[in-house]
């Protein structure tokens, strides 16, 4: 018990102790605290401040202060480059058997019209219709180029079909008063033209005059715009397109299948690596854009990696194509090609965005580099590893494809046509509990795609949002194009191909449909970039140690002793704070006296008080009765300096 006492005793002396020193605060004053501060400093600078003259003083104060402030700076512009997050890229090759890419093959042309041609023929006598009119509304002759389909002319133009969108016919003959003709209405009036044909060296001049637009309206028609398009070709194939897209999101995706190229069709021959493959090594998908695609090497559960053992063309993927260009859609078509796309395993292809022609009667090769990119991620490099962290929801993720910055970027489009049109248009995945969008249930929606498709603010947005991957694989490809079959070798070439897919001993296949694909490494030398930090902790520390060094001579010491005047001052400011404010009440309660303060007598006159035990009963009411002595004089108890007594003792004898 008694150590415990004694121990507590310490404890109780210790807090007291550090209370009173609390209170004491550091015992200087400002400048006492800079001159000890001169003084004791390793610094350089400041103990020349007060051991030198009154001229070097000013000089050495004003350096001080000059490199001070280009310390600070330089320490300024340290840790803005820290917070930069800057990466420095470094570039490594290495060689190694590596895995084949995937390769997505399309045909250009989505569909058969063979057995597409039912549902478009309405749609093919409009597009006919409209380009001879487009003809005579800007021609002036009797020459038709376009027949008119006079037939069925009456019935289809009184379908409820086109009257949305209509094309129009702008004539700038007059800039102050064009005239727009509908091309569509039975029976549009043209503009005069004053029965002369424009002369050849006015014919240029004469056709710019004229502007076919796809006529856009909202709000039940009392809105509308004009979409212009620099030739015909363009309007024309781009209102097909918008009809075309409404009449096949009506069908089921099987039966959307079923409409277009076959694998076996399509894939006359194979070989990888000098080993025999087919069609069957494919894996189908369905594009809107491109109807169905094959996809070589794709790498989905259950199926197995192609690795190429060397470089070079015998070791890459050779495919011999049919594209069956007499099937093409006129109007929706205008390029007879393949488009072949070289992309990572696991990863939705893209052909529209990212892929490439291979065209017709010609050997296509595409010798591939590997390139491997490394993001370090944030808050270095906006990246992300999977895409869970990204706030658009994947509409590709039904297809076990991996995250990548094309699916995300198409996926926040659908996401704001859904969100800004009410419906989702047909070249993109069906988002949950919408629908396709159609002219019945959606009349504005073409006007609202475009405003949509032309916002700089949306593309920005979704740009934002969207993530580029932290571990991408780019191929860069160099392609080169030859001739084939050759002259000598297209008549046993074609033969053979023609039974081996018809199983025909008369020619099936055509120049103008087949063409031939290679595709290998360059080399097994693949690079990769790869991302490091530019700065960092040690970098931060250094640069500030090498600038204070440089500009002051000081250490990490003498911050020490700077961190430590600084608390000292403080400490000394909120002591004198606390005086003040004592003071400053001691003030407000000293306010009402402005002499000084009263004796107790005093006080008691001056309140009215006096003891009711000394007061003479005859004494009249309201007086009081003078002291016959005077009050007792306390001068004795007063302390006088030694050399005061003497006198004083005198004093008291006289």
């Amino acid at each position: 018990m008694g150590g415990t006492e004694a121990n507590m005793r310490k404890v109780k002396r210790y807090f007291k102790q550090a209370l009173h020193r609390i209170q004491k605060g550091p015992g200087y004053t400002y400048k006492e605290l800079l001159v000890w501060y001169c003084n004791n400093t390793n610094t350089h600078g400041p103990k020349r401040i007060i051991c030198e003259g009154p001229k070097k003083k000013v000089m050495w104060f004003l350096l001080t202060l000059i490199f001070t402030g280009l310390v600070f700076w330089q320490w300024g512009v340290a840790i803005q480059t820290y917070l930069s997050y800057g990466v420095s890229v470094s570039l490594s090759v290495g060689f190694k058997a590596m895995e084949f890419p995937a390769i997505t093959v399309c045909n250009a042309n989505p569909y058969k019209y063979s057995r597409v041609r039912y549902l478009l023929k309405d749609l093919d006598d409009v597009v006919t219709m409209a380009l001879h009119r487009i003809q005579m509304s800007s021609d002036g002759s009797s020459r038709e180029i376009f027949p008119n389909p006079v037939d069925n002319g009456s019935r289809i133009l009184n379908s409820d079909i086109w009257k949305y969108i209509p094309l129009v016919v702008i004539d700038e003959v007059d800039p102050d008063n064009p005239v727009v003709v509908n091309i569509f209405d039975p029976s549009p009036s043209y503009p005069e033209m004053n029965g002369s044909k424009p002369s050849q060296q006015n014919k240029t001049s004469y056709g710019d005059k004229y502007k076919v637009a796809i006529k856009l309206c909202t709000r039940n028609g009392t809105e509308c715009t004009y979409r212009n398009f620099t030739s015909g070709i363009q309007a024309v194939t781009e209102w097909y397109s918008l009809q075309f897209s409404e009449i096949f999101s009506k069908l089921s995706l099987e039966d959307r299948v079923k409409l277009g190229h076959r694998p076996e069709d399509t894939i006359l021959t194979c070989l990888f690596a000098g080993q025999p493959c087919s069609y069957r090594n494919f894996t189908q998908i369905y594009s809107p854009d491109y109807g169905n695609c094959f996809v070589f090497n794709w790498g989905q559960e259950g199926q197995k990696l192609m690795y190429s053992a060397n470089p070079g063309a015998e070791f890459g993927l050779k495919l011999v194509l049919d594209i069956d260009q007499e099937e093409y859609i006129p109007y929706l078509q205008s390029t007879a090609a393949a488009r072949l796309l070289i992309h990572e395993q696991r990863s939705y292809p893209f052909p529209k965005d990212l892929g490439i022609y291979a065209m017709a009667g010609a050997e296509t090769s595409i010798s591939i580099v590997v390139d491997q990119i490394q993001h370090m991620g944030d808050p270095y490099t906006p990246c992300t590893i999977n895409g869970s962290d990204v706030p658009v929801a994947n509409l590709y993720g039904d297809f076990n494809g991996s995250y990548s910055l094309q699916a995300c970027l198409r996926s926040c489009f659908q996401e704001q046509m859904f969100s800004a049109c009410g419906c989702a248009h047909y070249m993109y995945p069906l988002p949950q509990g919408a629908h396709f969008c159609n002219h019945n249930s959606d009349p504005d929606w073409v006007s609202c795609y475009y405003t949509l498709r032309d916002s700089v603010d949306s593309r920005e947005n979704c740009i934002q949002m969207c993530k580029q991957s932290c571990n991408d694989t780019q191929y860069l490809m160099t392609i080169s194009m030859a001739e084939w079959p050759s002259e000598g070798a297209q008549d046993w070439i074609f033969h053979v191909l023609s039974y081996e897919k018809d199983s025909s001993p008369n020619i099936t296949v055509k120049r103008n449909g087949i063409l031939r694909m290679n595709a290998y490494f360059q080399e097994f030398n693949f690079r990769t970039v790869s991302e490091s930090e530019a700065t960092n902790i040690v970098w931060l520390l250094s640069s500030f140690g090498g600038q204070f060094g440089f500009w002051m001579g000081g250490s990490v010491l003498c911050l020490v002793e700077f961190g430590e005047i600084i608390i000292d001052c403080v400490w000394i400011t909120i002591l004198k704070v606390i005086a003040w404010r004592k003071e400053r009440k001691h003030k407000k309660a000293r306010a009402q006296y402005p002499d000084a303060p009263p004796t107790i007598s005093e006080f008691v006159e001056q309140q009215g008080h006096s003891n009711i035990a000394f007061e003479d009963d005859d004494m009249e009411e309201g007086s009081f009765p003078i002291p016959g002595t005077p009050p007792p004089n306390y001068d004795s108890l007063r302390v006088h300096p030694i050399d005061n007594i003497d006198s004083f003792s005198s004093e008291e004898e006289d």
